[in-house]
């Protein structure tokens, strides 16, 4: 055994290695990307064993490699955060129907507080739609012990097993006895198996029968979930009048909470506790002896009531009256994460304890932060593109607000702040091209322009273009192409230089990928000229068609990790004139104001040289690298 501190992410990992997962795909998307990006940043654990690890160019084709493997009859586990199972349900609800051989695990990684964007989405809802299993975990430590355990179950089903977990959990950092060696590797024969009745939907009798399989399967996980023993309950010395059921990371703060409960008349002894690990199916043998047991249940759970609702039915099917306190009846909300906050202020309202409200901490933390809107890294070349598209409207003869931008996933949204305000709208990746035909579609007379990046291109933004491209819609595209999948933590896409990526792959050029199309008018600029590129986006306006614009230039970070940089800019005093244009302009994190004169952080500024186009009064003075 060895004792490491590491994340939720990489725990799951380990636990896949020490499972014996042959195949490990994803896509990145925080708060899942650690898992994958951990096993990169590690061959040394995988590579000369024969397991595949790689970034796939998006869920569903990352779950359709990982289906593939286990169909042959390996392990596999395939990650992604709660958007990313929104693109890959398509395959994961047919492959549900199908079944597998081998093991298939499907992390996911929910994000209730928002902290990384995108919609709140709880992705229990989709095990539930699909009859799957899905196990979460409370902690660290869990993550790591319920991987193998979800491989186990899902072999013994038959079934792909969701492993679910939260921000809280993925992003936190733990010790844990992990088991040596990391990769216990499981000698298995490739299976190849001919079965159009399990591998195919050709026909009503086909997919009925399948569906009656599934619903079999998961009936079957409810009596090894209690075999394995996966859900702990624990009832009070003597009859409780308090039941708690808690599912995920709510049960981490309950200790915590009891505690601080105790100081104003709860009676531990009088508690009982039921954690959930299976949130699907859902323990009804334990939640029966919870109902039991106890005058009041309160339900710990994040985001959706599903916990709240299942408990609710089967109370009713039980004959069993007993108040259930939870989001349902009004007293916990449905958005946002738990904390002992949450676990208090349930306690306190389902027994009536008269705790001070001030106890109730962190209550008013979001209406205390300061504003802080959020704009593109110094030298980032996504701001020469802001930058140019604005100057581009504005020369074309219209207004800002005359002209539809749409933005898309990544750092493309970011020229939604000031001092943009370029972009309009964010919806889901690749949905920049399409909401764009919308609108000309609409019959708006104005342009119209979809901002894209370069990974969110190739995730799901090809099949948008082609729509363009066939019916010939009158748009601009504009692929701001840094290099990288650069927002959720510089991985790289099929479009990344070839010396950084894994040896043997081969580098997809959008330069000629995109005309391959059939996009006739098509430039590739530098946003870090600010002339041409404006130039060209004025061009495009006035053109009819499809105009793709491909914006190159690798991301700044990456660039300057290695020491590299376009040159230096530096500010003359006397010219300056504190007119602040080149600050409010480009909204660059390394100008600041000085006493006298405008100020450049040398740590920060990579001198791609966009605040010279601002300074009337040219103070601002550029050498090359």
């Amino acid at each position: 055994m060895s004792k490491e501190i590491v994340t939720g992410n990489e725990a799951l990992a380990l636990g896949a290695l020490r499972a014996g997962a042959k195949v490990i795909t994803g896509y990145p998307g925080t708060p899942s990307s650690e898992a994958i990006g951990f096993l990169l940043s590690h061959p040394e654990l995988w590579k000369e064993k024969g397991v595949h690890v790689e970034w796939s160019t998006n869920e569903k084709v990352a779950f359709e490699i990982a289906a593939g493997a286990a169909w042959a009859g390996q392990r596999a586990l395939v990650t992604m955060k709660m958007s990313g199972l929104n693109v890959a349900f398509d395959s994961v609800i047919s492959i549900a129907y199908s079944g597998i051989n081998g093991g298939l695990v499907i992390y996911v990684a929910d994000d209730p507080g928002v902290s990384a964007g995108m919609a709140e989405q709880d992705t229990r809802g989709f095990a539930f739609m699909s009859d799957l299993p899905m196990l979460e975990a409370c902690s660290v430590k869990e993550a790591y012990l319920l991987v193998p355990k979800a491989f186990e179950l899902s072999e013994k089903t038959k079934s792909p097993v969701f492993l679910r977990l939260t921000t809280a959990v993925s992003q936190s950092h733990a010790p844990v006895e992990l088991e040596l060696p990391y990769y216990l590797p499981l000698e298995r024969e490739i299976l190849l198996e001919r079965d159009i009745q399990k591998y195919t939907k050709a026909g009503a009798l086909i997919c009925m029968a399948q569906h009656r399989d599934l619903i079999q399967r998961l009936e079957k996980s409810k009596e090894l979930v209690r075999e394995m023993r996966l859900n702990e309950l624990s009832l009070s010395k003597k009859r409780g009048k308090l039941g708690i059921l808690a599912s995920g990371v709510s049960y981490s703060y309950l200790e915590e909470g009891l505690l601080l409960a105790s100081q104003f008349g709860l009676d531990p002894e009088e508690v009982s506790i039921l954690k959930v690990v299976s949130v699907n199916p859902f323990p009804e043998e334990e939640a029966k002896l919870l109902l039991e047991n106890s005058e009041l249940i309160l339900v710990l759970e994040e985001l959706e009531p599903y916990m709240e609702k299942n408990l609710i039915l089967l109370a009713h099917k039980l004959g069993l009256r007993r108040k259930i306190v939870g989001k349902l009846d009004g007293t916990l909300e449905r958005i946002g994460d738990y904390s002992v906050r949450e676990v208090l202020f349930g306690i306190s309202a389902a027994l009536g304890l008269k705790i001070p409200p001030e106890l109730f901490y962190g209550i008013q933390a979001e209406k205390l932060a300061a504003p802080r809107p959020i704009t593109v890294c110094a030298g980032c070349p996504h701001r020469g593109t802001f930058m140019a598209i604005n100057n581009g409207i504005r020369k074309a003869g219209f207004k800002k607000d005359q002209v539809m931008v749409t933005g898309d996933i990544g750092c493309t949204i970011l020229g939604m702040n000031p001092p943009f305000n370029t972009v309009w709208n964010e919806v889901s990746m690749g949905a920049s091209i399409g909401i764009a035909q919308g609108y000309v579609h609409a019959g708006i007379n104005s342009p119209v322009i979809a901002t894209i990046g370069d990974s969110t291109f190739f995730h799901a933004g090809i099949p948008p273009l082609i729509n363009a491209i066939q019916y010939q819609v009158p748009l601009t595209l504009i692929v701001m192409d840094n290099g990288w999948t650069a927002m959720t933590g510089m991985q790289f896409n099929p479009g990344t230089s070839e010396k950084f990526l894994p040896q043997g792959s081969r580098r997809v050029d959008l330069e000629k990928l995109i005309p391959g199309l059939g996009v006739e008018n098509f430039w590739v600029v530098d946003p870090y000229d600010y002339r041409k590129m404006s130039e060209i986006i004025l061009k495009a306006l006035k053109l009819e068609g499809v105009k793709v614009i491909l914006a190159r230039r690798e991301c700044a970070i990456q660039a300057m990790r290695r020491g590299e940089r376009t040159g230096k800019v530096q500010v003359n005093p006397e010219k300056c004139t504190l007119c602040k244009s080149c600050l409010t302009i480009t909204g660059c994190p390394a100008l600041s104001i000085g006493e006298k004169a405008m100020e450049i952080d040398q740590t920060l500024c990579n001198g791609c040289g966009l605040c010279l186009f601002t300074c009337g009064y040219k103070a601002l003075e550029r050498e090359e690298a």
